[in-house]
Order: structure tokens, then C-alpha cells, then sequence
């Protein structure tokens, strides 16, 4: 069984790096767990709110530019927020990644403010 991306999370790779949206495809393609994408391409108003809700500690996002994506596992149609799920789902994008020959950074691996759904470019070979 492969994943399908919806209308939804398709909507929502518009704007995306081509290099990143090419990962997100193949996880969906290689993947038996089935994730969403929540968001791409952020507004900076929207990076503003994040970062009064301190959901976010940068003003310098990748999801600004198109460099990101948030993505989600989801359980019987609902996203879910349990982090063995992220680490599972962290699998598959890692290895998409590698299909693909594309670098790839997971927020779950960050020393600090640990982020499961952020998927980003490198500054370093996508500046």
C-alpha cells in the first residue's frame, strides 16, 4: 500500500521547492503510513503569529522562501501528534530524501526546540 496525497496536501506543496516537493512524493510513494502536509510556503504574517505563539523562534524560516514543509502522520483519517509516530515518519522522508538525492534537514533531530512535523532544505546547498 502507497499513500496518496490529497487535494489538500497537494494545494499545500504549491510555491515549495521542486526538490522538496520530489521528497514528499516519494515518501507518500514508499511510505504504509499515511501523513498530510500542513503547510509550505508561509506568509510573513503568518510566521508573525507563529512566533507571538512561540510556536516558532525564528523570523528566518525556510517555509518563508519555500525551503519547507510541516508534515504529519495520521491515524484513521486524524493527525496525530504522538512523537514515535514522527520518528517513524522520519524514516521514510529520510530515505525519499536519499532516493531522490536530495539533502534534507528533520526538526526532530534539532538539540533544541525539538520540531516532528518541520522537513527543510539546507541553508548550506539551498541558500
Amino acid at each position: 500500500m502507497t499513500i496518496k496525497l490529497g487535494t489538500r496536501s497537494l494545494s499545500r506543496l504549491e510555491g515549495v521547492h521542486p526538490d522538496l516537493v520530489r521528497v514528499v512524493h516519494r515518501a507518500a510513494a514508499i511510505s504504509k503510513l499515511d501523513f498530510t502536509v500542513l503547510e509550505g510556503l508561509r506568509t510573513l504574517d503568518r510566521q508573525k503569529q507563529l512566533f507571538a505563539k512561540r510556536a516558532t523562534t525564528t523570523m528566518k524560516s525556510r517555509h518563508l522562501d519555500g525551503h519547507a514543509v510541516d508534515l504529519a502522520p495520521m491515524i484513521g483519517g486524524e493527525v496525530r501528534w504522538d512523537w514515535p509516530l514522527y520518528h517513524h515518519l522520519a524514516t521514510i522522508v529520510k530515505q525519499a530524501a536519499v532516493d531522490e538525492g536530495v539533502s534534507i534537514e528533520w526538526g526532530g533531530d534539532w538539540r533544541t526546540f525539538k520540531d516532528g512535523p518541520h522537513w527543510q532544505l539546507p541553508w548550506k546547498g539551498y541558500p
